[in-house]
């Protein structure tokens, strides 16, 4: 069974970014998807510090959330980031979990899909979804679209309830990403995965 992974950036369990993400979750029930959502945003989550110590151990030197959310990402098909909007940018707590999350892990990401979904009371919006989207677009993992930017809008969650399109846009972007894992899972079993060049690191030494 393919299992998707949800993470929600927000301080509030059952605030805004909450109601989008449930509405998510009842779709990939309906379609026979695993699920499992994690709290993040109420955490106390520091920042990476560079120390490259995870280059040694395997693992972020911070021994938190961070490391036990990578065992379950390891085994995901799909990883969903939820964040609220704070000016107009996801929530500082999500940005140093996902600094470190996948600084720290070094197991292939490869034609995992990813998805990010943020809430906003009005603006911001895009500029936050175009920050989370480039954890995904850096580790080779295709990025699940829907019928509209993956957005809700609303101060509250009821609010959130009431922006019927919103809610739209989540059903679409869980069905697409349903899809989108098992187009991957037949294709690497009929060709493999695609071949990954690595080892260039260029650095522009001396101004060149």
């Amino acid at each position: 069974m393919a299992k998707v992974l949800l993470l929600n950036g927000s301080p509030h369990s059952k605030g805004c970014t909450a109601a989008a993400l449930d509405e998510m979750i009842k779709v990939f029930a309906e379609e026979g998807v695993e699920t499992e959502l994690i709290q993040v945003g109420n955490k106390d989550i520091r920042g990476c510090v560079s120390c490259e110590s995870c280059y040694n151990t395997g693992k972020c030197a911070f021994n938190d959330l961070v490391n036990e959310v990578a065992l379950k990402f390891e085994a995901a098909d799909g990883l969903v980031v939820g964040s609220p909007v704070y000016y107009a940018s996801p929530n500082a707590t999500i940005l140093a979990f996902l600094d470190r999350l996948f600084y720290s892990t070094h197991f292939p990401k490869q034609m995992k899909v990813g998805a990010a979904v943020v809430s906003c009371r009005r603006g911001g919006n895009t500029a936050s979804f175009d920050v989370l989207n480039k954890y995904f677009t850096i580790s080779s993992m295709p990025v699940a679209s829907s019928s509209y930017w993956n957005q809700v809008h609303g101060f509250s969650a009821d609010d959130v309830r009431k922006d019927l399109e919103g809610l739209q846009t989540m059903r679409n972007l869980a069905r697409n990403m349903t899809f989108l894992i098992r187009a991957i899972t037949d294709a690497k079993e009929k060709y493999g995965l695609p071949k990954l060049d690595t080892g260039v690191f260029t650095s522009f030494p001396d101004g060149k």
